[in-house]
Parts: structure tokens; C-alpha cells; sequence
């Protein structure tokens, strides 16, 4: 089997080095900032000691050279090595916020070119590289915990699925929809506990409103339905080759419906299947 390399590159300020982190948590050998001219030789010593076959390496705009070949690169790389690369983003507004919170400054900032004008060139530079990479994730919603767990759901040792890792998300649609699911819930039908006083100031994570939403007889048909769903489609995914599965389940505001249905569902699929899902609240907290 061939060594695992992981490239996350993206644009500036969109989370890389916590995803490189994230890689590191999972057990991956990880550098940041390799210059392409090393890349080959550095994988060929990390992974011939028969330990290191998980390598993640992280690129940006820094390293120019890179993005003016990386085709030839990566199909070098491919050759001995089985390549991801996985490409943060974030909108505008998140980036120019995350700068002003760090006080760093953009990588191609200078007395000329201001942050706004900054963001745009490199999002143009880094298109090609975007257009070549397996994964795309918007993290423009997500704190660095968030993405930390997001990034080491994907590398999971592979479950009972075959080698697919399955992520479940909850969420609240009025904080926007997340960007890299592939299939999405909404679980909005559903009583609302935000409306019950005694449940208010709980979460879907804790009994009281658990329960509350899952008596309800709407919700036992919904489970039953998406159960039925996922049980047909997973199967299906995984003779096609998928490695990665991201289920999202929205609410209004993804603190009580959608978390209580998220952790149900993690619950089926750990009982009826052996699979550990990572589990996302993204706005309960």
C-alpha cells in the first residue's frame, strides 16, 4: 500500500495550520511550508523508515514555486504516494475578521495593496490549485475546535463501513448552512423546545430535551425514514469509492431539535453497524 500524503493548502487565514494540527492529533508526520524543490526527497526519507506512512505537508502562498508547477508535482508524487489535497477557504468577511483578531498581517499586504485587495489576488492566484484538490471546505462558520474535529473526522481509522469515515453535523440554519455536506436534513418540523420554558436553557444534548423530541411520534417516523435512507445509501457509497461522509441536520438554531437528532443517529449507527461517527455541534455552545 502506498504512504498517505495529505496537502492542505487554501487561502490565508483559513484555518491551515489548525488542520495540519488536526492531522498531527490523527498521527500523521507533518511540516509546514515544505519547499517544492525538497518535497520528493523529504517523503521518500520520512517514509522509508516503514513508520511514517501518514504525511501531511502544508503549502501556501508562500511557497510560489509550488503553485507555478504543482501539477507536474503532484502527478510525480502520485506515482509512489496516494495524494490528497485539501483546500481551506473562507468568505471575506471571515477572513478580514480573523486578521484584525491576530493582528498578522496578509502575505501579500504591503503599503500598496490593502487586506480586501490582498484576499481577492490570492484568491485568484490559488484558483487552479482549489479546482485540483479532492476536498474543498468553507470554514468560514467554524472556531478552531470545530475544525480541528472536522479535519480529524476525515482520517478516522476506517469502521464497519468499509473505508468511509462518517461525519454528522447539527446546526442552525440562521447561522447558515455549512458548506461541505453531502447530504442535509432539515429537522425544523419538529416541536420546538426554544418555545417550552423548563426546556429552554437546555440543550438537545441533555435528557430532559432528548427526550421531549424524541417521543414526539414525528420524530420516531423522520428516524425511521432516515435510517431507512442511509441504510440504502451507504452501501451504495462505498462500492463507489466514497471516502468521506458528511450528514448535516438543521434546525433554527441548532441548539436543541437537530443536536438530539444527531446524537440519536450516532447512537444507531455505533448499535445497529459498529461505526463511530464524529459528531459536530456547530451552534449549540
Amino acid at each position: 500500500m502506498k504512504p498517505s500524503v495529505v496537502i492542505i493548502t487554501g487561502l490565508s487565514g483559513s484555518g491551515k495550520s489548525v488542520a495540519l494540527r488536526a492531522l498531527e492529533d490523527e498521527g500523521f508526520f507533518c511540516v509546514d511550508n515544505l519547499p517544492v524543490t525538497l518535497m520528493e526527497s523529504f517523503l521518500s526519507i520520512v517514509s522509508s523508515n516503514g513508520h511514517n506512512t501518514r504525511i501531511g505537508i502544508g503549502v501556501d502562498i508562500r511557497e510560489k514555486e509550488f503553485l507555478s508547477s504543482f501539477d507536474a508535482v503532484i502527478s510525480a508524487l502520485r506515482v509512489n504516494y496516494a495524494v490528497q489535497i485539501i483546500f481551506l477557504e473562507a468568505d471575506k468577511d471571515a477572513l478580514i475578521r480573523r486578521f484584525k483578531e491576530t493582528r498578522r498581517p496578509h502575505p501579500l499586504v504591503s503599503p500598496e495593496i490593502t487586506v480586501e485587495s490582498a484576499i481577492d489576488a490570492e484568491h485568484r492566484m490559488l484558483l487552479p490549485l482549489r479546482s485540483a484538490s479532492d476536498r474543498v471546505v468553507d470554514t468560514s462558520s467554524y472556531t478552531p475546535h470545530q475544525l480541528r474535529h472536522l479535519i480529524a473526522s476525515f482520517f478516522k481509522t476506517a469502521s464497519a463501513a468499509g473505508s468511509m469515515s462518517i461525519t454528522l453535523i447539527s446546526f442552525g440554519f440562521k447561522f447558515g448552512i455549512p458548506q461541505n455536506i453531502d447530504l442535509l436534513l432539515d429537522v425544523r418540523f419538529l416541536p420546538n423546545p426554544n418555545f417550552v420554558p423548563v426546556l429552554k436553557a437546555h440543550k438537545g444534548t441533555d435528557k430532559e430535551v432528548s427526550d421531549f423530541i424524541l417521543e414526539q411520534p414525528a420524530t420516531k417516523d423522520f428516524l425511521e425514514k432516515t435510517v431507512s435512507l442511509l441504510n440504502f445509501l451507504i452501501p451504495r457509497y462505498v462500492e463507489e469509492g466514497k471516502a468521506y461522509l458528511t450528514i448535516g441536520f438543521g434546525c433554527t438554531g441548532g441548539r436543541h431539535r437537530s443536536p438530539a437528532i444527531v446524537e440519536k443517529i450516532a447512537a444507531y449507527f455505533r448499535q445497529a453497524h459498529g461505526i463511530e461517527p464524529a459528531v459536530t455541534h456547530r451552534d449549540m455552545e
